[in-house]
């Protein structure tokens, strides 16, 4: 499973990192990834990151912001997130997919999801 941490309010321009801790899976053979939803919204994918974690993928609407990160020691995924912006209000989640071939994951792929964090920025 999937937990994350890490979500809360804080204001435009401000930093938050959320971290994504998975327990009973061989985590170095999944590929990590993070999505959100926005009220009225479909879930979409903004970044992810290879087993390894020399490969990373971003969508453009954080591109620049945000960076994804491992440590397949602690099997943990963590996403920093800087100079937030209002339309970056959204549930994220944290994501994995087994032995994923591409670099971007589809949400029918996902094995396991965790249960979402609340992220609000105020503006």
């Amino acid at each position: 499973q999937l937990v994350e941490s890490g979500g809360g309010l804080v204001q435009a321009g401000d930093s938050l990192r959320l971290s994504c801790a998975a327990e009973d899976l061989t985590f170095v053979r999944y590929t990590m990834g993070w999505f959100r939803q926005a009220p009225g919204k479909e879930r979409e994918l903004i970044t992810t990151i290879d087993k390894s974690g020399d490969s990373t993928f971003y969508a453009d609407s954080v591109k620049g912001r945000f960076t994804i990160s491992r440590d397949n020691a602690k099997n943990t995924v963590s996403l920093q997130m800087n100079n937030l912006k209002p339309e970056d209000t959204a549930v994220y989640y944290c994501a994995a997919e087994f032995e994923a071939t591409t670099q971007t994951i589809e949400i029918a792929r996902v094995d396991y999801w965790g249960k979402g964090t609340q992220v609000t920025v105020s503006a």
